[in-house]
Parts: C-alpha cells; sequence; structure tokens
C-alpha cells in the first residue's frame, strides 16, 4: 500500500503553521492584532507546556540519534463552527500557542487567503530579509585566497 499524498491544503497549512511557529512572537502579535479577529471559541486543548525530543542525524545522511529534549508549548481551540485550530510554539509562550491555534482555525475556517495575505506572507518576506541580511554580513568577511606561482624552474 502506499501512502496517500498531501492535499495542497494540507501543504498549505502544513508551511502556514511552520512560519507562524518559526515568527518572532511580537511580530506575530501585531500582525493579529492588526487582522483584528476576536473569534469565539473553545478551548479543546488549554495551552500547556511540556518537553519533545529533538532528533538528529551525522552529516545529515548518518544513523538518527536523540540530541536531547527542548520545551514545547501546545493548545488547540474549537471556533463556534467547529473548526479545530492547533499551535505549537518552542518555548513556554502560552500565549503564542493561543494565537497560533485560533489563526489556524480561522484559516480552516474559510479565512486562509486573507490570513496569508495579511499575516503570513508579510513574516515570510520578513523571515527572508533576515536570511539575506545574515547572509550579506557573513559574505563580508569572506577571504579569497590564491595560490603564487613563483615561475617555473
Amino acid at each position: 500500500m502506499s501512502k496517500n499524498p498531501m492535499t495542497n491544503s494540507q501543504i498549505a497549512r502544513q508551511r502556514r503553521l511552520s512560519t507562524l511557529t518559526k515568527a518572532p512572537m511580537d511580530r506575530l502579535t501585531v500582525l493579529w492584532n492588526a487582522y483584528g479577529a476576536q473569534p469565539r471559541h473553545d478551548l479543546v486543548r488549554p495551552a500547556e507546556t511540556g518537553t519533545v525530543m529533538v532528533r538528529g542525524r551525522v552529516g545529515a545522511i548518518g544513523s538518527a540519534f536523540n540530541l536531547g529534549e527542548t520545551t514545547v508549548t501546545r493548545c488547540s481551540v474549537r471556533l463556534e463552527d467547529g473548526t479545530l485550530g492547533h499551535g505549537y510554539v518552542q518555548g513556554r509562550d502560552k500565549t503564542a500557542a493561543r494565537t497560533i491555534a485560533l489563526i489556524d482555525a480561522l484559516a480552516e475556517a474559510g479565512e486562509a487567503a486573507r490570513i496569508d495575505a495579511e499575516i503570513t506572507t508579510p513574516l515570510v518576506e520578513e523571515a527572508a530579509a533576515r536570511k539575506a541580511a545574515r547572509a550579506a554580513r557573513a559574505a563580508a568577511t569572506k577571504v579569497e585566497f590564491f595560490t603564487m606561482v613563483r615561475g617555473e624552474g
């Protein structure tokens, strides 16, 4: 039996959640507040903090090994229409986990295009700008080595 491939909406949700989880929480809060939604919801799983095992691979291709544990906070919400949303964030920020869960639920309830335009896309663009700035700073320290040949003899 082969695995069912992920649908486009599942891939979009995965990317959205990844972006939200990696975003600076102060910036996510600003964008969420600007979005202006205050959806009525119930907590299916109140924000709770625990640990997960981080796995690694030697040279990215070797055998997997347990690197250590990291703290993660998760939360699940249900909107009035029954739509579920889930939020996970590294660390102990319960408000961020709940915010991500609400954003996820609203996206699943049909607001994905607006959320992507007003929250996710700005976060992706800002992350790309930070990455480019880091690369530029690193490139400025690059040293070019060359060999001089003294002649043949």
